[in-house]
């Protein structure tokens, strides 16, 4: 089966580097921006920050009707700068560009099979964009 084109999201976001950062990836502030609607959280995470080291985040709607585990594993870590996991046959590739006072997130992931590309990226963009929301507000 031929492997499908990467989706790439992006969000520049008004703080500096470090700051950016240690939100993306510091348990206690993942769960104050890690889904993608009003409606949905994530009640807990944790993430072993090493090369084979485990992320794993808990997402729920709020109600309690839905709610799933992403877990993913570490192949690549450049400290401050950028980093990539897989999770099943899927990779995903986060970067962090310096840009004086800001910061520009790029975000390039596999899509998977079972929805339109279009849904997929709507979804990784909003998590995204909460991300951004969230880092400006503390």
């Amino acid at each position: 089966m031929k492997k499908m084109d990467k989706i790439m999201i992006r969000a520049t976001v008004d703080a500096d580097i470090v700051k950016v950062w240690n939100c993306y990836t510091k348990p206690e502030h993942i769960t104050k921006w890690n889904f993608a609607d009003p409606s949905w959280h994530c009640p807990s995470a944790s993430n072993n920050m090493q090369i084979g080291g485990k992320y794993l985040a808990r997402m729920e709607a709020k109600d309690g009707s839905f709610g799933f585990d992403f877990e993913a594993y570490y192949t690549e870590i450049n400290e401050g700068l950028d980093f990539t996991y897989e999770f099943g046959d899927r990779s995903v590739s986060v970067q962090f560009h310096n840009l004086d006072k800001q910061t520009e997130v790029i975000i390039t992931f596999d899509p998977e099979t079972e929805n339109p590309i279009e849904l997929q990226r709507n979804g990784w963009q909003a998590i995204l964009n909460n991300f951004k929301k969230y880092t400006e507000g503390i």
